[in-house]
């Protein structure tokens, strides 16, 4: 009698069908990849399918990290592939200028500089959205395009390649047996937890996404929270820019960090955060995002033609949505995971008014 009311708990949940397309995503490579579970190590380090799937989703799980706080507060950002290529573009130029590229020095002020870049843009965004009013998908779209020409600007239209060991660290090194960057993210998303969760900041975050106005009018600083979140996005978005062309020791302002800031979205809308704003869950758009980075894996792994995937990708990510949806789950499934429909109370019969109060006699 208890296992279907703790079924139907669990699968209210909003971790449990993002999780379970995850582990269903990871068992369709089984078959045709028999070793796909399996972690080995060579050279003290660790390598393999899953080690792999981490690896490569780390930039997107920052850039979905710090777009899920936008979202969060009903806004969206538009702009953080072109953050990201600005930043790799910045810090590459720069290193490849220097006479000895692996200096610490000339790599931390590379560093610096990309990252400031990021954060000029995250407050661009945010003034223009918070201070001018603008709607977020237009004043964010402002860097989207034009960010992508001041890469291409800074790289002057070539791919910049550097030779940096202290920089190759961040996004292809490793550090105990594991990849460096998986540690960046770590240390990203629990500062974010953190902050949202231990403090009241992820509460004013989610009233002013409920409603801006009434925020305001009971004394939370709405403008400087909006800033806030679209500079937290856009450093995010910087250090997933560094992960990148790091990995590659090159900065490509053409074809770097291109569409990520469409899987990012669909990884908080998988995540379960509403993109209407309010409510939010990291944890959510950390699956979602490895759901979308397993997602790419899988395609490649059994073959789907490459003029196809982006459908196979669209067909999978609006099933993991429809599943989370309780009304789709409620028609399709109400019979057999939630059991008996709870049917609607009959209305009271009315009594009739001469029983409902009592007559009034006149003498």
């Amino acid at each position: 009698m208890t296992t279907t009311p703790r079924w139907r708990a669990l699968t209210h949940h909003h971790l449990f069908w993002p999780v379970a397309v995850l582990v269903i995503l990871l068992l369709v490579n089984v078959p045709f990849t028999p070793d796909f579970f399996a972690i080995k190590m060579t050279d003290g380090h660790l390598y393999g399918s899953l080690v792999s799937i981490v690896l490569f989703g780390s930039p997107l799980i920052l850039v979905a990290v710090g777009m899920t706080l936008v979202i969060a507060t009903g806004g969206i950002d538009l702009s953080v592939g072109a953050v990201v290529a600005i930043t790799g573009a910045l810090t590459c130029s720069y290193i490849s200028d220097q006479a000895d590229q692996s200096a610490l020095s000339g790599v931390f002020l590379a560093l610096g500089i990309g990252l400031g870049a990021a954060i000029v843009c995250g407050l661009w965004n945010g003034f223009l959205v918070a201070r001018m009013g603008i709607q977020p998908i237009i004043a964010t779209l402002i860097i989207m395009v034009a960010g992508r020409g001041v890469a291409q600007l800074i790289t002057d239209g070539q791919i910049i390649t550097v030779n940096s060991e202290p920089y190759k660290l961040i996004g292809g090194g490793y550090w105990l047996t594991l990849p460096f960057s998986i540690f960046i993210v770590a240390a990203v998303v629990a500062v974010t937890v953190v902050l949202t969760r231990r403090t009241a900041l992820g509460l004013l975050v989610e009233s002013v996404g409920g409603n801006a106005e009434a925020s305001r009018l009971v004394g939370i600083r709405s403008m400087r929270i909006k800033i806030m979140v679209y500079v937290f996005c856009a450093l995010c978005a910087g250090i997933a820019g560094l992960m990148i062309s790091s990995n590659t020791s090159a900065a490509d302002g053409n074809n770097a960090g291109l569409w990520i800031e469409l899987d990012a979205i669909l990884a908080v809308v998988i995540g379960g955060t509403s993109l209407l704003g309010g409510r939010f869950s990291i944890g959510g758009t950390v699956v979602g995002a490895l759901v979308i980075q397993t997602l790419t894996t899988t395609i490649y792994t059994i073959g789907v033609p490459t003029q196809t995937n982006l459908v196979f990708k669209a067909a999978v990510v609006i099933i993991v949505c429809l599943m989370q949806s309780p009304k789709f789950r409620a028609k399709v499934f109400g019979a057999k995971l939630g059991g008996k429909q709870t049917a609607a109370p009959a209305p009271a019969e009315t009594a009739p008014a001469a029983e409902a109060s009592p007559k009034m006699e006149v003498s």
